[in-house]
């Protein structure tokens, strides 16, 4: 029994029956499981720590095969029931591998080309068209989509610090670069893997008049954690006057939320670079998040909070040291898909990853920026363009970038603050010092990148799509 077919069939089924094959961590620990392996001999071989895959990956891992056997799996009994199963189910996989390798070219393709879409290119995603049709890339990525491309290390540094007690993560890129993607998957393993009480608020939600007032602000956070958790808001009950909206907020949670929930509760705060476009709420916010974290050093009731914190860009609100919560908690910083990532999305849309050249291509052009590799392939797996016409028309109003390219041009258009300094950055390849402000906001958009404290344009695509339209303005 190999873990090849292994994976294959489980993934097979878990498709039908969660729309998710197993990811890169359920891997490792299946593979060893089939070597007679312990946890400990598995994560010092990866790299990984023993809690998390004892506790988190194992468990779900076993839930899920499972599901797709119907018998109750555990470390012990995995190996027999996955066997009595392979035998079942391996013969018609097997004949239908062979069938595939004498219609294998050796000859590599192009990065689109129909004919290899039903190639297997990679086990760990085995699947057809037919099971499962991709939506238009737009957003975060759904927790049981296989659309995405699986950060490992990442959620285990996150879920790690999560179980500790009062604890606080950080997560920050620019737009559109996976934050809330990861954010999902991060909340789910909580709920799901470790039994957390888990609420997420986006703070994109909040009207500009609620962001402009602490007290309203405040109220508003209560009240969307109390209907998350499905428990009355009775925010009157604590609010006073006389407290304070700070000290009100505390009470709240500490005498009605914590008290009323018997597991660990994860607050994620989303887009909460929001709250920096009034730097006197900003003010008055970001020390109480602090304060929460600081609590839980004294307070046993405190340990059971923990806080995600999501945000685009560096804060730019002048704020005491002792009273950010920017300089405290575990920082995670997405970063742009490198080459093997790049093809491992390809992979999972079935499109051929062969011809590298093309794909070292796509890179140069967009930078690796997450979401518009995703775009990017979406529409080659779509048969509608290929990769020659989409480098060709890229910064074209022809193009398939030119709905998100217009609307970044709009941006710098209503914030003329900034068009000159982004000017300024697409004029030379060297590193640009920029005003420390304006660079925060070009970075949270994604069009720069910060080489120490210095900026330089984030890909070339925008670089020749600004540097065109400014050149007809100029006309």
């Amino acid at each position: 029994m190999t873990l090849a077919e292994v994976q294959d069939i489980l993934n097979q089924q878990l498709l039908s029956l969660e729309n998710r094959c197993l990811n890169a961590t359920e891997l490792i620990v299946l593979q060893g499981i089939l070597k007679n392996q312990t946890y400990q001999e598995i994560a010092d071989k990866e790299g990984y720590s023993l809690s998390y895959f004892a506790n988190v990956v194992a468990p779900e891992l076993y839930r899920r095969i499972s599901a797709v056997t119907g018998k109750r799996v555990t470390k012990k009994n995995c190996q027999a029931i996955l066997q009595s199963y392979l035998t079942v189910q391996t013969q018609p996989i097997t004949n239908q591998n062979n069938l595939e390798q004498k219609n294998l070219s050796v000859t590599p393709q192009p990065l689109f080309q129909s004919n290899v879409v039903k190639e297997r290119l990679d086990n760990s995603y085995n699947f057809t068209k037919k099971s499962i049709s991709p939506g238009y890339p737009s957003g975060a990525v759904a927790v049981n989509s296989p659309f995405y491309v699986q950060q490992p290390f990442l959620e285990q540094q996150i879920i790690e610090e999560i179980t500790k007690p009062g604890s606080l993560v950080r997560i920050k890129a620019p737009q559109k670069m996976g934050k809330t993607s990861l954010l999902l998957r991060v909340l789910d393993n909580c709920e799901k893997s470790l039994g957390y009480k888990t609420i997420s608020v986006n703070l994109q939600k909040a009207d500009r008049s609620i962001l402009k007032d602490i007290d309203q602000l405040l109220r508003w956070l209560c009240i969307n954690c109390a209907r998350q958790l499905g428990i009355k808001a009775n925010l009157d009950e604590y609010w006073d006057e006389d407290l304070g909206s700070k000290m009100s907020w505390t009470v709240y949670f500490e005498e009605y939320i914590l008290e009323e929930i018997d597991a660990p509760l994860v607050l994620a705060l989303d887009e909460v670079n929001k709250v920096f476009e009034n730097p006197q709420v900003a003010e008055e916010f970001f020390p109480l998040l602090r304060s929460c974290y600081e609590e839980a050093k004294r307070s046993s009731l405190w340990q059971k909070f923990r806080l995600i914190v999501v945000h685009c860009t560096n804060i730019y609100i002048p704020l005491q040291l002792e009273q950010s919560p920017f300089n405290i908690g575990l920082p995670i910083e997405l970063q742009f898909f490198h080459q093997q990532q790049v093809e491992q999305l390809a992979r999972q849309y079935q499109l051929n990853t062969q011809n590298r050249e093309e794909i070292r291509q796509l890179i140069k052009l967009v930078g690796g920026h997450p979401a518009l590799i995703h775009l990017t392939i979406y529409h080659l797996s779509q048969e509608k363009i290929s990769i020659r016409e989409l480098l060709a028309n890229a910064t074209t109003n022809m193009g398939i970038y030119s709905h998100h390219l217009q609307n970044l041009w709009l941006t710098l258009q209503s914030q003329p603050e900034l068009s000159p300094a982004f000017q300024k950055v697409c004029k030379t390849d060297e590193e640009v010092l920029l005003d420390q402000i304006t660079g925060y906001k070009l970075n949270s958009m994604g069009l720069i990148i910060f080489i120490g404290n210095k900026a330089k344009v984030s890909c070339q695509l925008y670089k020749e799509y600004f540097q065109n339209q400014w050149q007809r303005i100029q006309m």
